[in-house]
């Protein structure tokens, strides 16, 4: 069982199976007053948008069971892959019918989980679902979800990146104030802006008024730099910065944050940290070793291992080469690395991936299960892959090499 602690709030949360479903459960601290109003509407179901949900008791500890069947959450969705401004629409429409149950049922909004890790999608229906903890005393994590929107929308998108921009500043000055009926009309504010920009002829006076905006951001780096942002928030941050330059490699030059938020959105973007990205040199078909031109000599055991990473049928005969890492596994035709086509298997099943150095299977929350040698992986599990082992998708077997 997979436990994780939600950054900066402390709420614990394990992903376990229990029957035929699978959920994230979380501790409580305190053992609940259970004819509250708010345990007993949750527990009574039927909120549509919210997780299911029911408090069970074990050895002693409450626990509130939150139903993720066939669902997965957006963390795990959108995971190397840049957000788009129509999933951004869509998932604004899905916050804003959720709040609108919420009122319905008199429920507060403060007590809403807003950590990416813990928001789930059905990718049959499109829905979102959203983590509800009745009477919560913690920090909820809109902070962390402006973060993600940071590091994965597309950067292309000046519409999309000034109406995140704007949300992020509301949110510093106003904090979770800012989730209210405003943001969607903000949202649809900005996407009008952007129709009528395309209509209108770039003049120097359209140039000239970006100068707010890129004072802005200076200023907003300047205070990310002063924060004192931990070694891995950076780490985390300049690998996003790669995916919104949309992988493209620059010869050997030191560039600022400023500068590359300059080139790619028009100074209008957040979330960066003030500091030199030097950028890998521009591959040019060979590499240089001291001076001269040479192709890397490899050897052929390595070259032949890399070559027959795969998954292989009973009968020895590979079925998919695993050229690259991660790599998901499942039905749904664009989303995956590798169709199953197989009634047992889910849309996006499980993945193979690397860390550290170590090759790993991870089931990602399927509806019949992942094995490795038999035995069944809880929902997010991750276990050591080596050589042979032998894994299940649901009904369909491999072997692993």
């Amino acid at each position: 069982m997979g436990k994780e602690e939600i950054q900066n709030n402390g709420l614990e949360t394990e992903y376990v199976r229990n029957l035929n479903c699978n959920y994230e459960r979380v501790a409580l601290e305190e053992k609940p007053r259970e004819n509250r109003y708010q345990y007993c509407i949750l527990n009574r179901g039927g909120i549509r948008f919210l997780l299911p949900c029911s408090l069970r008791y074990m050895d002693g500890t409450a626990f509130l069971y939150y139903d993720i069947s066939s669902t997965q959450n957006i963390a795990q969705l959108f995971e190397g892959r840049s957000l788009g401004r129509e999933w951004m629409r869509e998932f604004l429409w899905g916050m804003e019918r959720m709040q609108q149950e919420l009122g319905r049922f008199l429920l507060e909004g403060r007590n809403v989980i807003w950590s990416p890790e813990h928001i789930y999608q059905d990718l049959e229906r499109k829905d979102f679902y959203f983590m509800y903890v009745p009477y919560c005393q913690k920090d909820t994590g809109f902070k962390q979800l402006l973060d993600f929107w940071v590091e994965h929308i597309d950067y292309e998108d000046e519409a999309l990146v000034e109406f995140v921009y704007g949300l992020y500043e509301q949110y510093t000055s106003a904090g979770d104030a800012c989730l209210s009926r405003q943001i969607y009309e903000n949202f649809k504010e900005v996407e009008k802006r952007e129709k009528q920009r395309l209509r209108t002829p770039v003049t120097e006076q359209t140039v000239e008024s970006q100068e707010p905006k890129q004072q802005a951001v200076q200023e907003y780096i300047a205070r990310q730099k002063a924060a004192e942002v931990p070694e891995q928030e950076y780490t985390d941050r300049r690998k996003g910065l790669f995916a919104f330059l949309g992988g493209r490699r620059r010869k050997t030059e030191d560039i600022s944050y400023q500068e590359i938020l300059r080139r790619q959105v028009g100074m209008q973007a957040l979330g960066a940290v003030s500091e030199e990205i030097t950028y890998a040199k521009e591959e040019d078909g060979q590499e240089e070793e001291d001076g001269e031109e040479y192709g890397r000599t490899v050897y052929l055991e390595e070259q032949q291992k890399i070559q027959t990473r795969g998954l292989y049928r009973d009968n020895g005969e590979l079925e998919v080469r695993i050229d690259k890492l991660p790599f998901v596994i499942g039905k749904k035709r664009g989303e995956v690395d590798y169709v199953l086509e197989d009634r047992s298997v889910s849309r996006i099943h499980a993945r193979i991936l690397e860390e550290e150095g170590r090759i790993y299977l991870e089931d990602l929350n399927s509806t019949n299960g992942t094995y490795k040698n038999g035995l069944r992986m809880q929902p997010y599990e991750k276990r050591r892959l080596e050589k042979d082992d032998e894994l299940r998708f649901g009904k369909v077997e491999y072997t692993f090499q």
